[in-house]
């Protein structure tokens, strides 16, 4: 057999004149012009990514950049002066840290305790908990203030019932409601990291006659100090740039970001909302380089050789922790009840009768903001996927010269408070001259901004599942003739595809219950349910505001839901869908 198959194979001086036939000039010409097309088409991919970025986000931050410089008499430094030297502005920018470094101080330690006794400890329902802690994902950022206004405000629950004459705004409210809004995120993070453990260190610990707090102190904060850091810039972003919760319960007490929307929508002064917005930007931005400079050695990994952690009966530890929870979990559960409660009742708190009238959302434009909502909603989860996932593959499979200045694009929105954005699209967009001054006022542009105000972190999501892909796979394909796009089709998307699912619903989430972001840029006619509850909330219609933000609620929850169940029937349990 072997001199047969020697006799059938082809001598070797025949393959030159056999690959010169195969080869004619047509079909050489022909490869050629596909692999140039290809080449070429892979080379635009990251020019197809970041003019979007340049457009919604850098076009519109130097264009409030520029109208912050422009005062009566030309181009000068006279807003800031005008601005920066009052005894006003001071008391905005001392208002806005002290609520802001007392809000990320408490929730770091209640989070962490939290996320410490579900990940660490054998407390009974640690599901239950942990779901409940998870509630105010769903809502708006001002339900939590709803909710402490009718429980605590002069005419709450509390007040009313017990004779007491107690007062929730000001300062107090607002780092009250604060520390609720941002609870789950600093939770996420934490309950992450503490479940990644390496029993080996624990054991070790134990055996060297370390006690409880010794190796708490010594290897299990060490091991989460990253995700402190993380939480910390998490938590100081999305409070200093919150306005929803100080508008609604800050009563006399104004920051830096109810200011930029009095100075806007109360006065139309967009030179000045420009210069606040700008002074606003400078904290984020700088909290965001301090994250990206203290964990810039990365994450504490743990080796293939670590054993998973045994968490050990003991009964004094879990009533402890136990005692923190179920607190903890009842006022979370208690602020947004009683919002639920009171979108039931026929006027609060006067008549507490059980009632469905404010269902009929019998207030201006009706339900249709709760329509506008959800429609922007699965625009941005459409938009969200394509530009975010694409984005992640451009960084991770297309190495070119722009790798740098790319990945930087795709994470600068983390930086600009999403009020700072809204405004900037004002200024860029609502004006003849403008590339897109016909997607001004539609629905499609709010999609837009929600995608770019949350671009940083769905393109995280994105990027970090990139990287969990083997580049194999990719040379196996080009090994085998397919084309890049054959492979991302074919390759790329089939395994992504749980993860962009997650991503889609984190859009949708954030287009639901985002706030700052879009409430320079509505209309009448593309109003979202988000406002409305906050427009309600100040002409004193408190049960039509519960209802609405009782809706937001229940089409988060059910779209969740949906995604659990879709992710479920195909087995990927372990993605998830809240981030």
């Amino acid at each position: 057999m072997a001199l047969i198959r020697q006799e059938e194979e082809p001598s070797p001086r025949l393959f030159p004149r056999r690959m010169l036939t195969m080869i004619t000039p047509a079909v050489f010409v022909q490869k050629m012009k596909q692999m140039d097309g290809e080449a070429l088409l892979k080379g635009l991919m990251p020019l197809l990514v970041a003019l979007p970025l340049v457009l919604f986000v850098l076009y519109p931050m130097v264009h409030i950049l520029g109208r912050s410089f422009q005062t009566p008499e030309g181009t000068g430094f006279g807003n800031y002066i005008s601005v920066m030297g009052t005894s006003r502005f001071l008391g905005l920018v001392y208002n806005s840290f002290a609520v802001t470094l007392m809000t990320t101080g408490i929730t770091l330690i209640l989070a962490y305790i939290y996320a410490y006794a579900i990940q660490r400890t054998r407390i009974p329902f640690k599901n239950f908990f942990r779901l409940l802690a998870l509630i105010p994902v769903f809502a708006p950022s001002l339900v939590q203030a709803q909710g402490l206004v009718l429980l605590l405000g002069r005419n709450g629950l509390i007040n009313r019932t017990f004779g007491t004459d107690f007062s929730i705004y000001g300062y107090w409210g607002i780092v009250i409601a604060s520390v609720l809004y941002v609870f789950p995120y600093a939770f996420l993070i934490f309950s992450a990291s503490l479940a990644m453990a390496d029993n080996r260190l624990y054991e070790s610990s134990r055996i060297l006659g370390a006690g409880s707090v010794r190796t708490f102190l010594k290897v299990t904060l060490p091991s989460t100090r990253f995700a402190v850091m993380a939480s910390g810039f998490v938590v100081f972003t999305l409070v200093m740039t919150d306005f929803g919760n100080p508008m609604v319960i800050g009563g006399d007490y104004s920051v830096l970001a109810t200011e930029v929307y009095n100075q806007v929508i109360g006065q139309a002064n967009f030179e000045l909302g420009a210069v606040i917005g700008m002074i606003l930007l400078l904290p984020v931005a700088l909290a965001v380089g301090l994250e990206k400079w203290l964990t810039r050695g990365g994450n504490m990994e743990i080796s293939d050789r670590a054993q998973p952690l045994e968490i050990q009966p003991h009964l004094p530890r879990d009533l402890a922790f136990g005692s923190f929870v179920l607190p903890m979990a009842s006022v979370i559960l208690a602020v947004v009840g009683v919002v639920i409660f009171a979108s039931f009742t026929h006027l609060w708190p006067y008549r507490m009768e059980f009632s469905l009238r404010h269902y009929n959302f019998d207030v201006q434009n009706g339900i249709a903001p709760l329509w506008n909502s959800i429609y922007i909603g699965l625009m941005a989860a459409g938009i969200g996927v394509i530009v975010a996932g694409l984005g992640a593959w451009v960084t991770e499979r297309c190495r070119t010269f722009m790798d740098g200045p790319l990945y930087f694009l795709c994470i600068a929105p983390a930086a600009i408070p999403g009020m700072v954005l809204g405004l900037g699209y004002v200024l860029a967009f609502n004006h003849p001259s403008s590339p897109v001054s016909m997607l001004y006022g539609s629905l499609l542009l709010l999609a837009i901004c929600n995608v770019y105000h949350y671009h940083a972190q769905g393109f995280l999501i994105a990027s970090t599942s990139m990287k969990q892909i083997a580049g194999t796979y990719d040379e196996a394909s080009a090994a085998l003739g397919g084309s890049f796009i054959r492979t991302l089709r074919r390759i790329t998307l089939p395994l992504m595809w749980p993860t962009l699912v997650g991503v889609a619903v984190f859009f949708f989430m954030r287009s639901m219950v985002t706030l700052s972001a879009v409430i320079f840029l509505i209309t009448p006619s593309t109003q979202v349910a988000a406002v409305s509850v906050l427009m309600l909330e100040d002409r004193g219609a408190v049960n039509q505001a519960a209802a609405f933000s009782v809706c937001i609620m229940a089409v988060v929850v059910g779209v969740l839901l949906v995604a659990r169940l879709l992710l479920n029937a195909f087995g990927y349990r372990h993605i998830s869908l809240i981030r």
